[in-house]
């Protein structure tokens, strides 16, 4: 597999990382303690060293209660462009 293929495995492993964040994020936490929180907590562990920063520089957009954050729809393009000339080669 070699460096190349363990970096491209790595990073598009985050990316379903920060989906799955995204996607469970949609989800209100009924009970403080239990399996989907327990879950929501490690995702957002592996996540927000990266999307703390982004969120900070450009903040959610939107307004009357609906906050769009857009910050793992940044990391998940600037993964992308990461991947393209890795894959290339």
């Amino acid at each position: 597999m070699g460096v190349r293929g363990l970096l491209i495995d790595l990073l598009e492993l985050y990316e379903i990382i920060i989906v799955l964040s995204v996607v469970l994020s949609w989800f209100p936490v009924t009970n403080p303690g239990g399996t989907l929180h327990e879950i929501r907590i490690i995702l957002g562990r592996l996540t927000e060293p990266v999307l703390g920063p982004i969120r900070r520089v450009m903040p959610a957009i939107g307004g009357g209660g609906v906050r769009l954050d857009l910050s793992p729809l940044i990391v998940i393009l600037v993964i992308q462009l990461l991947l393209i000339p890795i894959i290339a080669r």
